[in-house]
């Protein structure tokens, strides 16, 4: 169209030749091509797929949560026992947590026990202490029940 309209002798600004920049111009003559894309060897490897979560993955995510919940309260109440508890999830994060994100998952479960008694109980009330029973029994039981059906 720009070279009809140039033969006509209409719109002399479209018959002044453009100033593209090299490249542009080689495109449309047909020459160099842009840059290519990065080819498949210089792309980082995919990350490992995560290994499917094992099938007593929600009993273990409530264990980390009642064990993040009895670090809490057994502190708050100054039990004997308030500082095993951290200790306790460490241990369990060392022989559950295989991946990143597995270990990330425990540990959410355990802050988010420990964080839902922060934000409820300031000091320790006998609402407090029944909590604290009901969790030693919960764990208790769940961990007897993952020993037995799962091993360990």
């Amino acid at each position: 169209m720009r070279e009809a309209l140039c033969r006509l002798g209409l719109g002399l600004l479209l018959c002044l030749p453009l100033a593209l920049p090299p490249d542009v111009q080689a495109q449309q003559r047909g020459g160099a091509r842009p840059a290519a894309k990065p080819s498949e060897k210089d792309k980082p490897p995919p990350a490992p797929a995560e290994p499917p979560p094992p099938p007593y993955e929600r009993d273990l995510m409530r264990l980390s949560e009642i064990i993040g919940s009895l670090a809490f309260l057994r502190g708050l109440c100054a039990s004997p026992d308030a500082n095993e508890w951290p200790s306790r999830m460490k241990a369990l994060i060392d022989a559950e947590g295989v991946t990143p994100s597995r270990r990330d998952r425990l540990a959410g479960a355990y802050n988010r026990g420990y964080r839902g008694y922060s934000l409820t109980y300031r000091i320790c009330t006998p609402a407090a202490q029944e909590a604290a029973s009901r969790f030693l029994a919960e764990g208790e039981r769940l961990s007897h029940d993952l020993a037995g059906r799962f091993g360990g």
